[in-house]
Order: C-alpha cells, then sequence, then structure tokens
C-alpha cells in the first residue's frame, strides 16, 4: 500500500469531508491496508475517510486499522465489545462519522469501491435518495457466491424483499449502498439492527418511499477474513417483514426465540411422549430429561437462526456456549421440572402440567441467554 506523507495527509485534512465509507469487519486484518489503498485510488486523496467498525475480531484487525490511522487521518475504527452483528455495526459507523454522505461496503473486496463516485453523483444530484450496487443489474456478477444455492436463496430474498420494500430492486438484499447522512439519522431509532441486511431495513422504514438508483456490481471472490453471511438469508426477509409490522409490540429477536421454543415445545413434549407414555419412566424423570434434550434443541436453532448475527462458532464456542446457555437456564429448567411435577401429582393432566413448566422458565431463559451467552457476557 503506497501512504500519503504526512504533509499530504495534513493538507488533505484541510479539504471538506464529504464522504464516510463504512466497512463493518470480523477477522479481516489482510483486507485492511489493501481496502485504503483502492479507496484512496477510487476516491482521491481527500474528502473521504474510512470507518472501519470491528466486532472484537481475535486477528488484530483492530489494531491493524489503528495502526494505518496512527499516520492515515482518514482511516478510523470502531472496536466493538460485546456487540456483534452486521447491521449494528453498520448503523454504528453510519452515526459515527461528520460526513454528509455515507457508504456502506464489505472489507473483504467483494465490493468495488471504483463504483463509490458514480453512487455518490446520483445522490449529490437530489434525483435520487440511495444509490446501491446490484449483483443481478445488467452488467453485474453474483460470481464471488460461494455456491449456486447462496445465489438461488439471495433471488428468493430478493424477491420477497421487493414485496417488503414496495420499490422495484434486482438485487434488494444488496450490502453496498450510498444515502445521506442525515437520511440515516432520521430512520435510524426505526431500524431493528438485527441480520445482515441493513438496506433492506432502511428502504422498509423509509417515510416517505426513497428513490433508488442501482449500479451494475461484479461481485468479486474474498480476498481474506471471515463471512458474515450465511445461507439464511432469506431469514433476514422474515424478520424485516415482522419489525415493520409487528416490531413495536414484540422486539423482534424475542419473537424469534419465542418462536424456537415453540418448535422446542414439539421435541419436549415428543420426549416426554416416550420416556413417560411409552417407557413407562417416572414422570419427574421423564420430564427432567426432556428438558434437557429441548434445551439443547433450543441451543442450536437459536444460535442458528435467532443469533446468527452473533452466532457462536467452532467446537469450542458452541461446546462452552451449550453449557453456558444450559448454566443460565438451569434455575429455569428446575423451575419448570418443580412447577410441572408439583401440577402432575395435584392431578393435573400431565400435558398441561409440562407446558405450563415450560411457560414458566421462558421469559428466564430469553433474558439471562441473550446476555451471558450471546452477548456482553459471553
Amino acid at each position: 500500500m503506497t501512504h500519503v506523507s504526512l504533509a499530504d495527509a495534513a493538507d488533505a485534512a484541510l479539504k471538506p469531508l464529504e464522504l464516510a465509507v463504512v466497512l463493518p469487519t470480523l477477522n479481516e486484518k489482510a483486507n485492511i491496508a489493501p481496502m485504503v489503498a483502492r479507496l484512496e485510488a477510487a476516491l482521491g486523496p481527500s474528502g473521504w475517510e474510512a470507518v472501519f467498525v470491528d466486532d472484537n475480531s481475535r486477528d488484530g484487525t483492530a489494531e491493524e486499522a489503528r495502526r494505518i490511522g496512527r499516520s492515515d487521518p482518514r482511516v478510523r475504527v470502531i472496536q466493538r465489545i460485546g456487540r456483534r452483528g452486521l447491521a449494528s455495526a453498520a448503523i454504528e459507523g453510519m452515526c459515527a462519522t461528520a460526513a454528509p454522505f455515507v457508504a456502506v461496503m464489505d472489507a473483504d473486496h467483494q465490493h468495488d469501491p471504483a463504483l463509490l463516485l458514480e453512487m455518490l453523483a446520483a445522490v449529490k444530484s437530489g434525483d435520487f435518495d440511495l444509490a446501491y450496487a446490484s449483483r443481478f443489474a445488467e452488467g453485474g456478477t453474483a460470481e464471488g457466491l460461494s455456491s449456486k444455492g447462496r445465489e438461488k436463496g439471495s433471488r428468493l430474498a430478493n424477491a420477497l424483499a421487493r414485496k417488503l420494500t414496495g420499490t422495484e430492486l434486482s438485487d434488494a438484499m444488496s450490502g453496498f449502498f450510498l444515502l445521506r447522512t442525515d437520511q440515516l439519522r432520521t430512520q435510524a431509532d426505526r431500524l431493528s439492527g438485527i441480520g445482515f441486511k441493513i438496506m433492506l431495513d432502511i428502504l422498509a422504514t423509509a417515510e416517505p418511499r426513497l428513490r433508488v438508483k442501482e449500479f451494475p456490481l461484479k461481485f468479486a471472490q474474498r480476498a481474506a477474513g471471515e463471512s458474515k453471511l450465511d445461507h439464511g438469508v432469506v431469514l433476514d426477509f422474515l424478520a424485516g417483514l415482522y419489525e415493520r409490522w409487528f416490531g413495536r409490540f414484540i422486539p423482534t429477536r424475542f419473537a424469534l426465540f419465542g418462536t424456537v421454543g415453540g418448535l422446542g415445545v414439539f421435541v419436549h413434549m415428543a420426549v416426554l411422549a416416550v420416556l413417560f407414555r411409552g417407557l413407562g419412566t417416572s414422570f419427574t424423570l421423564g420430564q427432567a430429561a426432556a428438558t434437557v434434550t429441548a434445551m439443547t434443541f433450543n441451543f442450536w436453532l437459536n444460535n442458528l437462526l435467532t443469533y446468527r448475527d452473533q452466532k457462536l462458532t467452532g467446537p469450542n464456542g458452541l461446546f462452552w456456549g451449550w453449557i453456558k446457555f444450559c448454566l443460565t437456564c438451569s434455575v429455569g429448567a428446575f423451575a419448570n421440572v418443580a412447577a410441572a411435577s408439583m401440577l402432575d401429582g395435584m392431578g393435573v393432566r400431565w400435558w398441561l402440567a409440562a407446558l405450563a413448566g415450560i411457560a414458566l422458565a421462558s421469559v428466564w431463559n430469553y433474558a439471562l441467554s441473550s446476555k451471558f451467552v450471546w452477548g456482553r457476557f459471553r
């Protein structure tokens, strides 16, 4: 990478800051310096800044951004402790800049910064409120998607998302877009910050509807680092749909947690029926075994869906996450078994007693697991 001299940097700092480029990162140390070089080649020596929002990467990504920032004032870093997720990182980065225009893009070189000046010109013209890069527009490609399944899933999510936003888009799930910073700030308190597709959230909550300009994107292969996406791309649409219509009543993440819990009820009741009704074990033993089984199922599905933007990975992370999930839910599990057993002893139907125990533990499980397993104290 070619760094500007201190004199050049000082001269650049005197020129008005016009554009901030927000780049959420996770274990992408090797991408930082090359990305700054590409931004300079695309945008020139001044008038912009790069805001790297790092989710406390293990590989020293934040420190690498600081190293560059010590000699290049255009580079800043927000290192988030105890907070994870692409959408929330993008929101924090966009709200942290003084630039009148802000763009969000990946730091892994799958998005081409050469498009930024054209996108900026479109929004500055006043004819459009938001410009974005589309993999599926004429002239664009989606070759950087890791599989044909990912491409098909992304196209399906796009079709569904167009119904949510009410705007005709070829790539509503794009993560590369640009808009006025004050537009973002007027919507910030209405954005869910859950999931990956922040542009979808912005378009769905904007009033009045935003005027959009799209640019074809040749979606490149990842240069280095970890993917922040997974195969649940359609879930972002469903979460966005829920957030738009019902999020003001019940938080989206709690609704997902509750949905997983509802599926866990079927697992619980199936295990209890097999042990208690089928094998003739005592109700208390059957209820305890069913509780542990359902707890394990709920941990796995919550990690995959509810907290997929904060997902625990690797054998070590999953094992200790499961241990902490079981520990934080242990009081709820004890109350579950005790209350259900008491009701069963009082002559309440076995399945109704089991459901009562589950309901008693559910709020406790959500509150503590959100904090200690996937939250600040994990």
